[in-house]
């Protein structure tokens, strides 16, 4: 942490943070650490064992701090969903870290507002996102976390605005649209019968966008939110689930950029969350109607423009 950032945090109220982890002392320590480094103290730290029983017992209202590293499947599956549904209704916030083979458990279990994922976090990672969550009070855990610096929260945002614009004005009626381009553009996509699409041409459309990463390098073309529409749209029209560790690999960035992601487009209404029925450890993720529709006219459009699909 930066000295202006140490003073800052020094100069507002303590706050305190519930850590509940797999018995580790090095472990231990290195949370507690976190704490202390942010301005907050530590309540107490209990095994996943105690876990919901300490929360419910909770009278003050605590950052939680989950480290699921260690943790067997089924007691965290059981242990995240009630936690969650205590944080919901207290408003408290979550930071949880977890390994890469827990991303589909944390993901179906931590469905909250105030819910950040970090995925085999650094300490650093902890530090930044409990630093930012005592920054930005007031705002949902996840729009706290830069992943480095403001310019790349900033990105990410204003692409979700992007393509939430796009598809909405995809899906809007023509009698909505005040242009002349959009009129035009409403009687490509809405003139005929929706065309029947290939989800195998979908799915090259996404071998030509990783071909690119193999011949100029990875983070040159970073753009998860597209990938991730991409690999839903071609899923649905194969009528595949698609599950979110799947989802984060489909995006081709690091896992804790790609659960953030889930996140923002979950929020901007393309991206909705189904709970899988036969096994509460996993959560699948879908486009949404407006998503679904928002994809069909795109390739309707194209194809009228005579474009291809990118």
């Amino acid at each position: 942490m930066l000295e202006g950032e140490g003073r800052a945090a020094a100069t507002r109220a303590p706050f305190d943070a519930l850590i509940v982890a797999t018995p580790d002392f090095a472990r231990d320590r290195s949370l507690r650490n976190v704490v202390e480094t942010t301005g907050g103290r530590v309540l107490a730290s209990v095994s996943w064992d105690e876990a919901v029983a300490r929360v419910e017992a909770t009278v003050v209202a605590p950052l939680l701090l989950l480290d699921t590293a260690g943790a067997d499947d089924e007691q965290l599956a059981a242990a995240l969903y009630r936690i969650d549904g205590i944080a919901t209704g207290r408003g408290l916030a979550i930071v949880a870290g977890l390994t890469t083979a827990q991303i589909d458990i944390a993901s179906a279990g931590l469905v909250g507002p105030q819910v950040a994922l970090l995925c085999d976090p650094t300490s650093l990672d902890w530090v930044g996102a409990v630093a930012a969550w005592r920054a930005l009070d007031g705002l949902p855990l996840h729009d706290r976390v830069a992943e480095s610096e403001a310019a790349r929260l900033a990105r990410l945002n204003e692409e979700v605005a992007r393509i939430a614009d796009v598809l909405a004005r995809l899906s809007r009626p023509r009698e909505a649209r005040d242009s002349v381009a959009d009129m035009q553009f409403a009687f490509a996509a809405r003139g005929r019968e929706p065309p029947a699409i290939d989800p195998a041409e979908v799915r090259q459309v996404i071998r030509a966008r990783r071909l690119r990463d193999r011949q100029f390098g990875k983070g040159l073309f970073e753009d998860p939110a597209w990938d991730m529409m991409l690999d839903l749209f071609a899923a649905q029209l194969e009528r595949a689930q698609v599950s979110v560790s799947s989802l984060c690999i489909a995006a081709a960035v690091p896992p804790t950029t790609a659960l953030r992601w889930i996140t923002r487009m979950t929020e901007a209404g393309l991206f909705e969350r189904q709970p899988d029925p036969f096994d509460r450890r996993r959560a699948f993720m879908a486009l949404s109607p407006r998503g679904l529709e928002g994809m069909r006219n795109y390739v309707a459009a194209a194809r009228a423009m005579g474009l291809p699909l990118v």
